[in-house]
């Protein structure tokens, strides 16, 4: 095992390597100018013209998740959890994917809303769009500037580019191609973007397990490690908190592959959004499940590299040494020569800008829809609002740069993001499925209901970081808290429910589960109803393969 510090993470690139980094940045604002002369109104700039076949917007959508905060958490979470890291994907990701696609995507792509807020304006009432447009955006910056403080981090050690020079580079870049082409520059560059991610993680695999021995021996190393034998399981150790995750079963059902799951998934408008820019209604359902495959395989280039990183590399994640969220350049470092070094670093940069380009095209659609054009001024021609929507993008990227220093403080960055989804996904998720199934449900219920779990989000978490409440981990903590948003949420949703007025049914059509809006034109293409194009069929098949992964694990 080899004992590295932090400053010996600097990686050995030449001008081949930064040709290869040049020639990437150059694609990419090209796509931008590309897509810019395809904008004519402004549907076009925020949701691609409604025009784009399932397998791009289905790519898009994994390769939107597949940011910096996946590469680096995920493989983090490897190195410091274990195996019991591929619950994020195999139960705290597939099921909601598929929910989202089966049953909810209608409900978005046909009601012809821009945002998810829109949703909840039309389905409860304006104030309800209101905060959850303001909680949304917050949520997007703040993200946004994990995915910048985390290049930054990286680029500085790998590169020895100066702190502030990675911020401001990636941001440009960022920016210049979703102000020039909106969100069809933004999924035309994910789908590029999901290629090189993968094109640079899989050397880095390969060539990891051929130095442990294989599976084999990476089996056998984790066993000696810190995980121990509970590294290499998945169920078996959740009777009890004692477990290198310190969460129970429950907490992992319930928590993450509930309340985290489900409301992030299916009410985040950053990946929804992608959805609502395909061709038709089955092209839209078809978009979480077509993504839920490659999905299914991403712990390969995740949570492996990470489990290679604890056995290779003896002080990661201790004091003095490299924090786990170095495990993917610490080994980019140890194994690749130049040129596939060059892709390999194009890759992690391309993971970084995906992740912000949805998180800054999310908050450019949420600002100018649902706060300005919802609550300040909605008179404007449509020009008006592609204008503001660029501005929207400067400003988000320019407070992303500012909220980027706050993830500072988390040695692991998921922990972070898990708390946030916690915070602004969970008690959106409990509205939004009340609202959706029960049409009794009135709109003060949905306001105070949302407003109530996320303070009791925040009233779980703020006392585990304070040292007053014991919640075990980070990760547990943000699953008790989620919970809590979830209970709260919907207690608070039924009792306000039943002393005030729901709307009438009418105003529910399209909107709420039993309810078919009956002016609604089936939009269906020819091939539509074939067996493979079929979101039930795929969703199901995906379900089945995620439970069938963790045999071999439990």
């Amino acid at each position: 095992m080899l004992a590295l510090a932090p400053q010996d993470l600097r990686l050995d690139v030449n001008a081949l390597d930064y040709l290869i980094l040049a020639l990437y940045f150059a694609v990419v604002v090209g796509i931008g100018f590309a897509a810019r002369r395809a904008i004519r109104s402004s549907s076009d700039f925020f949701l691609a013209g409604r025009a784009l076949p399932a397998w791009i917007t289905g790519l898009a959508f994994v390769s939107a998740n597949l940011g910096a905060i996946e590469i680096l958490g995920m493989a983090a979470n490897g190195a410091q959890y274990g195996l019991m890291t591929v619950h994020y994907y195999w139960i705290g990701a597939i099921p909601a994917m598929v929910f989202l696609g089966v049953v909810m995507m209608p409900f978005y792509y046909r009601s012809k809303v821009h945002s998810v807020p829109e949703f909840l304006r039309r389905r409860f009432n304006p104030a309800t769009q209101l905060f959850n447009a303001i909680a949304f955006a917050v949520a997007q910056v703040l993200i946004a500037g994990i995915n910048l403080y985390a290049l930054a981090l990286v680029m500085e050690a790998l590169l020895g580019w100066p702190l502030w020079l990675s911020v401001i580079v990636s941001a440009a870049i960022v920016l210049a191609y979703i102000t020039l082409g909106g969100l069809s520059s933004a999924i035309y560059n994910e789908v590029m973007q999901f290629f090189v991610i993968i094109a640079g993680l899989v050397p880095v695999v390969v060539l990891g397990l051929v130095r442990v021995g294989g599976f084999e021996g990476l089996g056998q190393k984790v066993r000696e490690s810190v995980l121990g034998e509970g590294g290499l399981h998945t169920w078996s150790t959740t009777a009890s908190t004692d477990n290198p995750l310190g969460a129970s079963w429950i907490g992992i059902v319930f928590g993450l592959g509930f309340v985290l799951s489900f409301g992030y998934w299916t009410t985040n408008f950053a990946e929804v959004q992608r959805g609502l820019s395909a061709r038709n209604t089955n092209a839209a359902r078809l978009t979480p499940i077509v993504a839920a495959y490659p999905k299914l395989l991403i712990p390969v280039v995740t949570v492996i590299p990470g489990l290679v990183a604890l056995v290779l590399f003896s002080n990661l994640g201790k004091e003095g040494g490299p924090a786990y969220n170095y495990a993917i350049p610490l080994l980019m470092n140890e194994f690749l020569p130049n040129g596939v070094l060059g892709v390999a670093v194009t890759g992690l940069l391309a993971s970084f800008m995906a992740g912000m380009a949805a998180n800054i095209s999310g908050f450019n659609t949420v600002f100018t829809y649902d706060i300005w054009k919802g609550h300040v001024n909605g008179d404007k021609p449509d020009e008006f609002y592609v204008r503001l929507g660029r501005v929207a993008t400067v400003g988000g990227v320019v407070a992303g740069i500012g909220t980027a220093f706050i993830a500072a403080g988390f040695s692991n960055i998921m922990n972070y993001l898990q708390a946030l989804f916690a915070f602004f996904n969970a008690p959106l998720f409990a509205t939004f499925i009340i609202g959706l199934f029960w049409k009794r449900m009135t709109p003060w219920a949905g306001f105070w209901g949302i407003i109530a779990g996320t303070l009791a989000a925040f009233a779980v978490y703020i006392p585990y970081r304070a040292g007053v409440l014991d919640l075990g981990t980070d990760l547990n903590a943000s699953f008790v808290a989620a919970g809590a948003a979830f209970v709260v949420d919907a207690v608070v949703s039924v009792v306000i429910t039943l002393v005030t007025t729901p709307k009438p049914e009418e105003e529910l059509r399209g909107l709420v589960y039993g309810l078919t809006d009956v002016d609604l034109k089936d939009d269906s293409l020819a091939g539509d109803r074939a067996w493979y194009r079929s979101p039930v069929i795929l969703g199901s098949g995906a379900l089945v393969l995620a439970a069938a992964f963790y045999l071999p694990f439990l």
